[in-house]
């Protein structure tokens, strides 16, 4: 399960790959409640833009926001049947979280140490997400919010190496630039077909525990 990453920084390549500008601010972190940058497409006017949402989706009929503590992450596999995430999957409500890296705990050495995983060409990518619209109920304001969409990865070369013995391995979706508008624009059997790591760019890893 993602729980942290670094969003992306780097305008020119979100511009040059997306024809989207990034938002102006928001933390060199996220994690769960945090915001990211997440780039969405219109099925209506076909145009794609870039906003924040909040890591953790809140589906539209949620009472209050303390769902968004369990729907960081969406294994794609039953995303299609779960209340919170079906909705905003058969709508078609896919999008692209914007990263240069994420993070995974490695037990090895018998103890959890954070490892930063990114592309091998160092380049930033956009992991698939599922968003969605909720409205506060006391204040009014809407939030925008998204999940990861997640993977098994017990095969991966390079993500089966996380997390605890026993557990399964799951990765993050990672959409290949040369598909970004096919998932942007997918409809859900389309969807689905792109559920697999078997697309997804070469990737590194290296510990980077925090100071």
């Amino acid at each position: 399960m993602c729980t942290n990453f670094t969003p992306t920084k780097k305008s020119q390549w979100v511009k040059d790959k997306l024809g989207v500008e990034l938002p102006p601010d928001y933390p060199v972190e996220s994690y769960p409640g945090f915001a990211a940058p997440v780039v969405v497409k219109s099925h209506q006017t076909r145009r794609v833009a870039c906003g924040l949402a909040k890591f953790g989706l809140i589906p539209s009929w949620a009472k209050d926001e303390k769902i968004a503590r369990h729907t960081y992450n969406a294994r794609s596999e039953t995303a299609a049947e779960k209340p919170s995430y079906r909705t905003a999957w058969r709508q078609r409500q896919y999008g692209l979280v914007l990263v240069d890296n994420f993070y995974e705990p490695s037990y090895e050495s018998g103890r959890a140490v954070r490892w930063k995983i990114e592309l091998a060409s160092g380049d930033p990518f956009g992991i698939a997400c599922l968003w969605d619209r909720w409205t506060h109920p006391a204040s009014g304001e809407l939030v925008v919010s998204f999940s990861m969409l997640t993977v098994n990865a017990d095969e991966h070369p390079v993500m089966r190496q996380f997390h605890k013995l026993g557990d399964e391995k799951r990765t993050p979706v990672i959409i290949a630039p040369d598909l970004h508008n096919a998932w942007l624009g997918a409809y859900p059997a389309n969807a689905a077909e792109m559920m697999t790591w078997s697309h997804m760019p070469e990737l590194r890893a290296e510990s980077s525990p925090r100071i």
